[in-house]
């Protein structure tokens, strides 16, 4: 028997559900880290695999669904733990547009571009592009960052303040820019940098 906390004893027995007999060894190989089960679940082809991730897909449509009832700045928060689970274990960067309506709710979040560990090649004119094609009247943009720093870099903030200058030549406003590192984020609104 294994010693784990309530929490960890928790997980594992929520596991069973998806895994079987096979939940305790799953959540020790990844070192006890569900970011690195969640990664391991949305890439492999086994079918208690598959399940899990389907699992892991139907929470982050749970913490979706208030930005899609209320406007994203009643639900900051919702945000945050949305893109956190949708980069959950993600061992490449990529880049993510939460398209919003002119009252700031939620019509569908999109992975546009993904890349390598350390960097990904976005294009703005795909973003407004997309943006025009589902009416969206602003924008969250996101990525992540495998490394586990959230600190933004310089081709971030350029990058923002290019997807914001492209985007509002349509009228489609940024809101915000979020980066994501594990269980860390950076927003670029939070720092004065939209």
């Amino acid at each position: 028997m294994t010693d784990y906390s309530s929490i960890e004893q928790r997980v594992v027995d929520h596991l069973r559900l998806f895994l079987g007999d096979e939940a305790t060894q799953a959540y020790e190989r990844c070192g006890r880290s569900l970011l690195k089960l969640s990664s391991l679940a949305r890439e492999s082809t086994h079918s208690s695999y598959r399940l899990l991730a389907a699992g892991l897909a139907l929470a982050q449509e749970t913490l979706a669904e208030p930005m899609r009832v209320a406007t994203v700045f009643d639900t900051p928060a919702a945000v945050k733990d949305y893109l956190r689970l949708h980069f959950a274990g993600q061992a490449y960067e990529s880049f993510v547009v939460l398209f919003l309506d002119a009252q700031h709710q939620l019509l569908t979040a999109k992975d546009l571009f993904r890349g390598t560990l350390t960097q990904t090649s976005v294009y703005p004119r795909e973003v407004l592009r997309e943006a025009l094609n589902v009416g969206a009247g602003a924008v969250i943009l996101a990525h992540n960052h495998p490394s586990g720093v959230p600190e933004p870099s310089r081709a971030d903030e350029v990058l923002t303040t290019t997807m914001k200058e492209a985007l509002a030549l349509v009228d489609v406003r940024v809101l915000d820019h979020i980066v994501v590192a594990g269980t860390r984020t950076v927003s670029f609104a939070e720092r004065g940098l939209v």
